[in-house]
């Protein structure tokens, strides 16, 4: 099997399929490991290639679960990821003004939005935040909801989406 991977990817995907072979759900238990285990947490094209070589699972079916489930990245992903609700009751109590603000105060404002209107994934060009949106985090109550690096803020305004990036930079530069 020719691959571009190098060796050490290669032993640790054969040894997370040996652990998940013939296990019901097994694809995506390989794929989220695989991901987690990348410094920019993504799945290559090498990498899906390799993993449908291994399995023996038709690549277009890895590529479709992998672009079905918002948790799968096919592009770098920043150090600090940044997740805005677009779903309706965070979008009546002001998500799109604090995703806007948050590409405005990242240098974002001139990237083109990867997906489409409603789901986004932008990185800054040091790949120090990644901004992402989801169509709903299931927490229409707390809206407008943000997730910052895995943690659910709710009712978040501008002031303190700008304080939890701010405290993000200065961690950085330490």
């Amino acid at each position: 099997m020719k691959t571009l991977l190098e060796v050490a990817e290669q032993e640790f995907v054969d040894q997370v399929v040996a652990r998940h072979e013939g296990r019901p759900g097994a694809l995506l238990s390989i794929l989220e490991q695989v991901q987690e285990r990348h410094p920019h947490k993504y799945l290559s094209r090498e990498v899906l290639d390799y993993i449908a070589a291994k399995t023996e699972i038709p690549k277009a079916q890895i590529y479709s679960v992998v672009t079905f489930y918002a948790l799968f990245n096919l592009e770098p992903q920043g150090d600090h990821s940044i997740c805005i609700c677009r779903g309706t009751a965070c979008h009546t109590r002001g998500s799109r003004g604090l995703l806007e603000r948050l590409k405005l105060e990242l240098g974002l404002d001139h990237q083109s939005e990867e997906g489409g209107a409603d789901k986004i994934s932008l990185t800054t060009p040091d790949r120090k935040f990644t901004v992402r949106t989801v169509a709903c985090f299931g927490q229409c109550a707390l809206a407008p909801v943000v997730e910052v690096d895995h943690r659910i803020y709710g009712h978040m305004n501008e002031r303190i989406l700008e304080r939890e990036v701010t405290a993000i930079k200065h961690e950085s530069e330490k």
